[in-house]
């Protein structure tokens, strides 16, 4: 303590005699001071406040000592200020600061207890901690969370039985109880001499084991702060710290040691926070409260973490800070602790036969989790082995920093040699560190060095005209090289003879056909046939210069029977729509595209709901049928479409269709009416009804209505227009009693056409605009009405059950029955079957057949004649407006079509087999069969029987 107040008093000069004298009286009064009182602990403190105080002093004092001009008094001021310093200290027993009380509590939060081997003794001692409770006993009650260890009153730390420490390391909580019954924790960890630990971030140095590692490490110190007429220094720039990754330690191993100027001056405790320390991954590095070190308690792998970023702090013993936090980054550098890694394990990659040398075929990658700039990261490729072999070892390359494979040298033979096997290896530390190898399969495929071959030169088809998308002809080709690969695959390509792009060729589903079909609609009567120049060539270009095959294709078109063809294909004409029959709208005609065919064409007009036009089937000329309505639902915006239909005579007839837009022109032939048919309103001040009013004629013949009423309705009833002349007001202007009106109007257009229109008015007993009728009136009829209604159903209903009960008791009557019970008559049955009875089983059905085979001079033709080409039928139309036209036409083929059935059929029935013991039962080859019988009873069996009657039983004329 003298030491450190002695430092706190300016350097007395040594030039001279007098100073000497000086310095040794400053020393004695120093000394006496120290040693006279038992205070002398609290000067250190109060000379620490009065530093900064003496710096400002100390700079001029130095001045002056240099110079020479310092005087005596100088320093004998100085001493009576110290003097008066230490005379309040001693009166007053404090300074401005009085020293931290004490604060119970173990002495570290962690206590590292080094053992010598991972298995302990029973009753072996292992080490001790420390707890102050402030009171000074030396005893304390302790308790552990692990059963297996005790800690003695005075702090030692023992097995209760024989204990392995797993992993190198075993921790647990220790627990001491003040005199006030406060509980206090600490954390102890069985640290084996080479082993990890994982400590807190600040632990006290007499409680671990120091390390074996005698490596000297770096000493960072707190940046200076200047303080008075000094100038304040730049920040400082922390270098940071490097350590090793997978360092074998032992640990906890040192990093760096942190110390700060105010060492000197006041007890520090150090400590650090951030990622590794108190924040995630927890306990990777701890300091020494009180030296400063900090220590890593396990090897890192840069791979996790690259670095580390720590805050150092110092402060006083009462917590208060004395420097401000220190950043401190420890980078983890990097070891050579990672093999290289190959992306996939098998790369597969092919080359054609036919490839010039330098040719790429691919790239293999490796990875390597080390650090990429340094030679950890560095990898370096090459081939290990070839197989096969041939023609030579060294037919692949591969750039050693981009894994690039390539062909080095020719001789490619894929008949020989179809795939090779290379075996790739990657190391790190540019080929010289740890290696890792993988494998390539190197596909030699085939080269095109053959050209395919049509295997005819020349092909003739036919295609009717119209088709789109119909096949024309199919073309085999062969190729000798490699089958289903891209040298092997044929592709088509029409070189000449269709300059309009009708055609298409595209290649079969085999690889080895061309077929062409067509692209657009063919059109017989302009062109009847083409000539098609057809090349052949593969997928992928030829390897080697090769002729390239083709072949000529001739295309006939068909002709077919094509509908007529109206144009325009809609023709719009305007008639007024009280045109008279028989006017005539316009003529609409047709041509037929075959022209070689020389076909006529009748006109017809498609069914429709209206009829009201008719066509000549001849010229073409359309005429009103019947009259026609603008105001009809058929008619939209004024207009009305019919469908014409023109039909050749074909044998198969074809029919085109033409729309006729007929715009109808309106005249005024509908009278407005009232839309309103049945109104309610009051007898007593009552409320004018408004009558809206419309006219199914367009605008010339509408609004401005006119209203007026009729006859008896002048009486009792007014009746004006609105304002805008399309609605009628109606008042009632005389009280009538409660009832049911027929109000009768006249309402006319601008053109003065009207008619009368009758509404049916609910006069009822209120007042004013809320129309409220009584009883009197249910559904528009008085009361008395109703019942007198009700009265007459039941009356008939009554009428009527009598009527049923009279009807039933008549039904009662027994009537004689029309047969009498003995009346034997004939009756007639039915026998489906005609067996031979028990013995005969066998049945010969040749027998049947037997008719028409002794007769071959028979025709029989009940089956479809095969010398008759059957007629074609039109096909079913896309246009829904075609439907009746295909119905038609289908028709008329059908009825013209000779081998349609059913069919004309001649059977015989005159052969009944040979050797029966009966005779035969038709009555056509028996001479006396009917001479006897008398045929007159049929004419009294009705009209159905009078043919039959009047062929056997008539006379002979």
């Amino acid at each position: 303590m003298w030491s450190a107040a002695a430092r706190d008093l300016p350097d007395a000069p040594k030039v001279d005699a007098p100073g000497r004298a000086r310095h040794a009286l400053r020393e004695f009064t120093w000394r006496a001071l120290f040693q006279h009182s038992s205070k002398g602990r609290y000067l250190a403190t109060c000379l620490q406040q009065l530093r900064r105080q003496r710096r400002v002093r100390r700079a001029s004092l130095s001045a002056r000592s240099r110079t020479g001009s310092g005087s005596l008094m100088d320093y004998f001021r100085i001493t009576a200020l110290l003097l008066t310093v230490f005379l309040q200290a001693f009166s007053l027993g404090r300074c401005e600061e009085a020293p931290p009380p004490c604060e119970p509590g173990f002495i570290s939060e962690t206590f590292i207890l080094p053992v010598h081997n991972v298995h302990l003794n029973r009753s072996q001692r292992v080490g001790k901690v420390i707890f102050d409770d402030c009171s000074g006993h030396q005893r304390t009650l302790f308790s552990t969370e692990d059963t297996r260890f005790k800690v003695a009153p005075d702090g030692t730390v023992s097995l209760k039985r024989p204990v392995k420490l797993h992993n190198r390391h075993r921790n647990f909580f220790v627990y001491a109880w003040n005199s006030e019954g406060k509980k206090f924790s600490a954390r102890v960890v069985m640290q084996p001499e080479l082993g990890t630990n994982d400590p807190p971030s600040e632990v006290d140095s007499a409680s671990y084991a120091q390390p074996v590692s005698t490596e000297p490490v770096p000493v960072l110190e707190f940046p200076q702060s200047s303080h008075g007429l000094k100038r304040r220094k730049r920040d400082w720039i922390i270098p940071p710290i490097n350590f090793p990754e997978n360092d074998k330690g032992p640990y906890p191993k040192e990093v760096v040691k942190i110390r700060t100027s105010n060492d000197k001056e006041a007890k520090i405790h150090y400590s650090i926070t951030g990622p590794g320390a108190d924040e995630p991954p927890k306990g990777l590095f701890f300091m020494d409260k009180y030296s400063g070190q900090i220590f890593v308690t396990q090897p890192l792998d840069r791979e996790k973490q690259a670095h580390y970023t720590l805050f150092a702090h110092a402060s006083a013993s009462g917590g208060t800070p004395v420097e401000a936090p220190m950043e401190i980054i420890i980078n983890v550098i990097d070891m050579n602790d990672n093999k290289p890694v190959f992306t996939e394990d098998t790369y597969e990659g092919s080359i054609p036969e036919a490839t010039q040398v330098g040719y790429d075929i691919l790239i293999v990658t490796a990875t390597d989790a080390d650090d990429p700039n340094t030679e950890n990261g560095e990898i370096a490729y090459s081939i290990l082995s070839q197989d096969p072999k041939e023609p030579n070892g060294n037919m692949f390359a591969i750039n050693p920093n981009s894994g690039q494979i390539r062909l080095n040298s020719p001789g490619l033979d894929k008949e020989q040699y179809p795939q090779y096997t290379l075996t790739v290896q990657a190391a790190d530390q540019a080929g010289k560190g740890f290696p890792t190898t993988c494998t390539v399969l190197i596909k030699v495929t085939d080269s095109n060095d053959n050209a395919p071959q049509f295997v005819e030169s020349k092909y003739t088809a036919s295609v009717p005209e119209n088709k789109v998308d119909a096949e024309v002809v199919r073309m085999q080709v062969t190729d000798e090289d490699e089958p289903h690969t891209p040298a092997w695959h044929a592709k088509f390509r029409i070189r000449e003879g269709d300059p309009g792009g009708f055609f298409n060729v595209t290649t079969g589903p085999s690889g080895q056909e061309g077929i062409i079909t067509t692209a657009k609609a063919l059109d017989y009567e302009k062109r009847n046939q083409y000539t098609l120049l057809v090349t052949v060539e593969n997928d992928v270009p030829f390897a080697i210069k090769l002729p390239t095959s083709t072949a000529t294709v001739v295309v006939n078109v068909e002709d077919v029977n094509e509908a007529p063809i109206f144009i325009p294909s809609e023709l719009g004409v305007k008639a007024a729509e009280d045109a008279k029959v028989g006017e005539r709208l316009a003529t609409y005609t047709a041509t037929d595209p075959d022209t070689q065919m020389k076909q006529s064409i009748e006109y017809r007009m498609a069914p429709d709901s209206t009829g009201w036009l008719s066509i000549n089937k001849t010229t073409g000329a359309i005429t009103v049928k019947s009259p026609m309505d603008r105001e009809s639902t058929d008619v939209v915006d004024g207009k009305y479409k019919a469908l014409v239909l023109a039909v050749d005579n074909a044998v198969v007839p074809a029919t085109g269709t033409g729309t006729l837009q007929v715009i109808l022109e309106d005249v005024n032939d509908n009278a407005p009416t009232i839309d309103e048919r049945e109104i309610k309103i009051c007898n007593q001040d009552p409320e004018p009804v408004l009558l809206s009013v419309s006219d199914k004629d367009g605008p010339p013949f509408g609004a401005p209505f006119s209203v007026q009423l009729f006859e008896q309705s002048l009486t009792n009833w007014t009746a004006t227009m609105n304002e805008t002349r399309t609605g009628i007001i109606l008042k009632l202007k005389t009280r009538l009693p409660q009832d049911k009106y027929n109000v009768m109007l006249t309402v006319s257009d601008n053109k003065n056409f009207g008619q009368v229109n009758t509404i049916l008015a609910f006069v009822c007993d209120c007042k004013g605009k809320d129309v409220e009728c009584g009883d009197k009136l249910v559904a528009g009829m008085e009361l008395p009405g109703i019942l007198g209604i009700l009265a007459a159903v039941l009356l008939l209903l009554l009428l009527l059950l009598l009527l049923l009960m009279f009807v039933r008791r008549r039904s009662k009557v027994k009537k004689e029955p029309l047969l009498q019970d003995d009346d034997v008559r004939d009756n007639i049955y039915y026998y489906d079957e005609e067996g031979g009875g028990e013995e005969d089983q066998d049945y010969d059905l040749s027998q049947l057949h037997r008719g028409l085979d002794n007769r071959p001079e028979v025709f029989r033709n009940d089956v479809a004649p095969t010398f008759m080409s059957a007629p074609q039928y039109r096909p079913r139309p896309a246009n829904p407006e075609d439907i009746g036209n295909f119905i038609d036409d289908n028709l008329k083929a059908a009825d013209n079509d000779p081998t349609a059935p059913p069919y004309d059929s001649l059977l015989v029935f005159d052969y009944e087999g040979g050797g029966s013991e009966a005779g035969s039962l038709s009555s056509l080859n028996s001479s006396s069969s009917g001479g006897e019988q008398d045929y007159d009873f049929l004419n009294e069996w009705g009209p159905r029987f009078k043919k039959l009657a009047d062929m056997y039983g008539g006379s002979d004329d």
